[in-house]
């Protein structure tokens, strides 16, 4: 091959590299081509789903796709967090998920999946109250009264929660342990059958989180006792805390982490991480969170790795209060 010709080709191919760089680069950017999915482990209409939903809306904008909420309900989110742990890892597949996702290592002793090493983490999104709420013709009006009452009652007093392993489960072990009344546990298959059961007076008692709440609470459907967090909280200003009603150190908070099946590219992690944050900040979005009682997550908790290393604690947090109660969902 004379000079010229080797010229010529290398030419030619430094050429075709350098075309090919930028369409690998377009390839690149041009995540997401279709509709992402955002897996709820609950159903729908559920505190999770609705933080799922309005989020939805503002991502949409921002990535210029569809957020498609799908619904995959049972064993307390853990059927949802097995679908997206074997979901192909090719970014257009999420996990939003509650305490659960630390909760569900001692719930589940034969746990199809490892909450801290079979996904990507992508952030936080909101911490959300709960509220202890009663059936409308309770005849306790406070807390104070509510005490009596249930040591009065005792095994008689029915207390709804959403499933084994929803977070109304763990709340609702957590205040049978902190009153000393063992109450008569009612389970249902999300949160709006067991709030339906609860208006209808079919049930004595709830402890859910705010976005499920509130509606009823300002309705004036259901009774309120109390929230579950240090301070009093902005969605429900004239609440009372169960804390400064007597039972204290009592706090249950929610919040919600996104996740990915492990291996998904870290642009997609990156951008959706980004999406979420955005939305947050949106007007909009803050409005109807607080509406509902809901405070964006802290920033150090808006990371990949804050996310999980919040999990590790609060795995860590709640694996010895399970045991103790001797309560597991298998």
């Amino acid at each position: 091959m004379t000079s010229i010709r080797r010229r010529s080709f290398a030419i030619t191919a430094l050429a075709l590299v350098c075309g090919a760089l930028p369409l690998a680069a377009a390839a690149q950017a041009a995540w997401p081509t279709k509709s992402i999915t955002l897996v709820v482990p609950f159903s729908a209409g559920g505190p999770t789903d609705v933080v799922a939903r309005v989020l939805g809306a503002a991502m949409t904008k921002t990535l210029g796709q569809p957020i498609v909420i799908e619904n995959k309900t049972g064993a307390g989110g853990t059927i949802a967090a097995a679908y997206t742990a074997r979901a192909t890892p090719d970014g257009y597949t999420f996990l939003i998920h509650h305490n659960g996702m630390a909760t569900a290592p001692a719930l589940y002793r034969k746990l199809a999946y490892r909450p801290l090493n079979d996904f990507e983490y992508v952030t936080q999104v909101v911490d959300v109250p709960m509220t202890l709420v009663g059936r409308k013709d309770l005849p306790a009006k406070d807390f104070k009264e509510l005490q009596a009452y249930l040591k009065a009652q005792g095994n008689k007093v029915n207390l709804a929660h959403a499933g084994l392993g929803a977070v109304s489960h763990l709340c609702g072990m957590l205040l049978r342990q902190a009153t000393g009344v063992e109450m008569t546990t009612v389970p249902f298959q999300g949160t709006a059958p067991a709030m339906n059961a609860l208006v209808a007076g079919q049930v004595d008692l709830l402890c859910d989180q705010t976005t499920s709440t509130t509606p009823f609470i300002k309705a004036g459907s259901i009774k309120l006792y109390g929230v579950t967090t240090p301070t009093r909280i902005k969605a429900l200003p004239e609440a009372p805390t169960l804390d400064e009603q007597g039972l204290k150190g009592f706090q249950v908070v929610v919040w919600h982490g996104i996740y990915a099946p492990k291996g998904t590219p870290k642009e997609a992690i990156d951008r959706f991480g980004a999406a979420v944050r955005t939305a947050l900040q949106d007007p909009a979005v803050a409005t109807r969170l607080a509406e509902l009682g809901a405070q964006p997550a802290s920033e150090d908790k808006l990371s990949p790795e804050g996310l999980r290393q919040w999990l590790a604690q609060e795995t860590q947090r709640y694996d010895p209060v399970i045991k103790a109660a001797a309560q597991f969902a298998d």
